[in-house]
């Protein structure tokens, strides 16, 4: 089988987690910790940068932080995963949830302005498959209607949007090491990136479990104690060794799912011209970072034939997500404006072709040749039907 996903490994993470478990501290925000938030703080040029349990849980920071409550309202798109909403939902916020723009599947910037009300406290701009959002208009909005905004950037470690890396056109941004990104803290892993520096202060606070240990570890007061909420978001630092190992060999797993993006695509485009599928769409503004390579096909019973078909032919492929504001729990905490057919419809043609790194050349032409014989067993079948 060619299977969906691999975990990044290059081969150079044993030497640092060995390092890392044979130190005298292996808790979170040390020698490790310090380094992977140093690297992002230099490759994004954000305020701060800090390494959490799970994209899920910078999202609940990010929620606190921006001081959600009970009656706020909170616009996410419902093309997403559960975090992007729950960690909103769980401060009592009701999330509004917004359609996409059919070409990218981002956040479609146009409708915004109909969302937002007096009580909408935040907009989460969800950057799909490492293309980002528009977020020069999304933050003209934003700046518009004073309203705070989070990315969701789980999907988008190296890829720019304008000239400069995602992440840092919000307020707060968020990452994801999961096995299933880019790169991995060894299975799970998060980033909690802020560009306010007003919310750098409690965002430490938080982190540390509502206690004010940094500014006593910096020797600004004679004791720690708690301060303020707060849990335990601070990853440790075994993970922390996993992650520094890929981000240094970062370029290097960037530059291959590039290459693999880019092969399928060539080898598909004949595919697209016949009108059985559509590839995806990239901006010219933006820079994405090969993170997932999908295609959209005809409606949701060519998207689980070919599914099905894939599969007997040793190939691994998946749908992606079912929209929030269809779920029971959407039904329940969500508000929808609109029947959401957009959303509804591009969610059902979309299927996700298998891409990591270390995906070889010759799997993509295993792959594609696969996906061709599908459409032409199509062809012959209408052909012989008529």
């Amino acid at each position: 089988m060619i299977p969906f996903n691999k975990p990044a490994r290059t081969g150079h993470e044993d030497a640092f987690v060995f390092d890392a478990m044979n130190s005298s501290a292996m808790s979170g925000n040390n020698k490790y910790t310090q380094l992977c938030e140093k690297w992002f703080e230099e490759k994004l040029g954000c305020k701060r940068a800090m390494l959490v349990t799970s994209c899920t849980h910078a999202l609940e920071m990010a929620a606190i932080l921006l001081n959600i409550q009970n009656g706020d309202e909170v616009i996410v798109p419902s093309y997403t995963f559960v975090s992007s909403a729950n960690a909103f939902v769980l401060r009592g916020a009701k999330v509004v949830f917004a359609e996409i723009d059919p070409q990218t599947l981002n956040i479609d910037v146009e409708l915004l302005e109909s969302l937002i009300t007096s009580k909408t406290k935040a907009i989460v701009p969800v950057h799909y498959a490492g293309v980002s959002c528009d977020m020069h208009r999304l933050m003209d909005v934003a700046k518009k209607y004073n309203i705070k905004v989070v990315e969701d950037a789980a999907q988008c470690i190296g890829s720019n949007y304008e000239g400069k890396p995602v992440g840092v056109h919000g307020h707060i941004a968020t990452f994801s090491f999961h096995e299933t990104k880019n790169i991995t803290a060894g299975g799970e892993g998060g980033m909690l990136v802020i560009n306010d520096p007003d919310l750098v202060d409690r965002a430490e606070i938080l982190r540390e479990k509502g206690t004010n240990r940094r500014q006593f570890s910096e020797g600004k007061v004679d004791k720690y104690t708690w301060v303020d909420v707060g849990s335990s978001y601070l990853l440790g630092e075994l993970s922390a060794a996993y992650l520094y190992s890929q981000l240094l060999d970062f370029q290097q797993i960037k530059d291959e799912r590039l290459a693999s993006w880019n092969k399928y695509f060539a080898l598909l485009s004949v595919i697209e011209l016949s009108g059985h599928i559509q590839l995806p769409t990239i901006p010219v503004d933006c820079e994405h970072n090969g993170h997932i390579f999908h295609i959209r096909v005809k409606d949701v019973s060519c998207r689980d034939s070919l599914i099905k078909y894939l599969y007997s032919k040793g190939v691994v492929s998946v749908f992606h997500y079912v929209p929030l504001h269809s779920s029971p729990m959407g039904r329940n905490a969500g508000i929808c404006h609109s029947k959401m057919q957009r959303t509804t419809n591009e969610s059902q043609r979309l299927l996700r072709l298998p891409m990591f790194f270390g995906l070889k050349n010759e799997e993509i032409d295993v792959i594609t040749h696969h996906v061709f014989d599908y459409f032409e067993s199509q062809n012959n079948r209408l052909l012989a039907h008529c």
